[in-house]
């Protein structure tokens, strides 16, 4: 059968919604007409692809499949029409990139900026997204690649390593930590922090497993950069949890002291993942070459 894009579309707008109704508003178009292209498409495909409800509609499991197919399908004529626009302002494709609050802050800039200064007619969308995210929105098509920690990978992801993000503790340099080289998380909670924003990727990821291990953060100050985080703690407001990278750094200019974390979750493996690297569009192809080079 020929598929309408508006109908894959109405369709992923009603599976979102839960209701013909609510979907037919998303898409445009008359509770009549949405419906009529509802069973259309199950006549066409021989199957029922939605139970109605009192209240909405549920998917069948033909439903949810066609739900996945018709995002990848939306997906890539999205990115058809920004790739074709960007022709018109001179520049001829683009990546879409997710990676996690290390991957952005301390790997990946100074290996992004070479690639755009090696391939000019390519361009960057660059987002920010906790690891366990990064994988559900590539496994459904709404990004090309993933920078991210390889403990929340599938096994079907295709991946290749490209660091090590060890996360540490610092704190004063004077103080109570002076002198330590390590410790275990569960023995700071009745500290004061200094942390990243909450929407961040890595504060989410510290949040959890201090959750997990019955410690309550008492955070006195949240900032958008390490630098600044450091500075905070450098000025006695607290303790904080940064990446390796970005500790030692600071602390070259810096009065800290830079604590290893004994708990597994502070070690993480840092990985370039996809669904399957062959399959990318050209542009892609060409950064992860450019990454595969560039990895430690």
């Amino acid at each position: 059968m020929r598929f309408d894009l508006v109908d894959l579309q109405l369709f992923v707008a009603v599976a979102d919604s839960g209701s013909i109704t609510h979907g037919a508003t998303r898409a445009h178009l008359a509770l009549a007409s949405a419906s009529a292209r509802i069973k259309g498409l199950e006549a066409g495909l021989g199957v029922s692809l939605v139970r109605r409800r009192r209240r909405g509609v549920e998917l069948t499991a033909a439903g949810e499949s066609l739900r996945d197919h018709a995002r990848l399908i939306m997906q890539n004529v999205a990115m058809m029409q920004g790739d074709l626009a960007a022709f018109a302002s001179g520049v001829k494709a683009s990546v879409h990139l997710l990676a996690n609050t290390s991957g952005l802050s301390e790997h990946l800039p100074r290996a992004l900026a070479a690639f755009l200064r090696e391939n000019p007619d390519i361009s960057l969308d660059v987002e920010e997204r906790e690891s366990t995210d990064i994988v559900g929105a590539i496994a459904g098509g709404a990004a090309d690649l993933g920078f991210a920690a390889e403990h929340a990978l599938p096994e079907h992801f295709e991946r290749f390593s490209f660091g090590e993000d060890r996360l540490m503790l610092v704190a004063p340099k004077r103080g109570e930590f002076s002198g330590r080289r390590q410790i275990d998380f569960v023995d700071v909670g009745n500290h004061d922090f200094v942390g990243l924003t909450n929407a961040t990727a890595l504060a989410m990821h510290i949040a959890k497993h201090a959750t997990r291990l019955g410690v309550r953060l008492h955070v006195r100050a949240r900032l958008r950069d390490f630098d600044a985080i450091c500075r905070m703690v450098a000025a006695g407001v607290g303790i904080a949890v940064v990446p390796e990278a970005a500790a030692r750094r600071c602390a070259q200019s810096m009065p800290l002291t830079l604590l290893a974390i004994r708990d597994s979750w502070a070690n993480r493996r840092l990985v370039i993942c996809a669904r399957s690297f062959k399959s990318l569009p050209k542009p892609a192809k060409f950064l992860v070459e450019h990454l595969r080079k560039v990895a430690r």
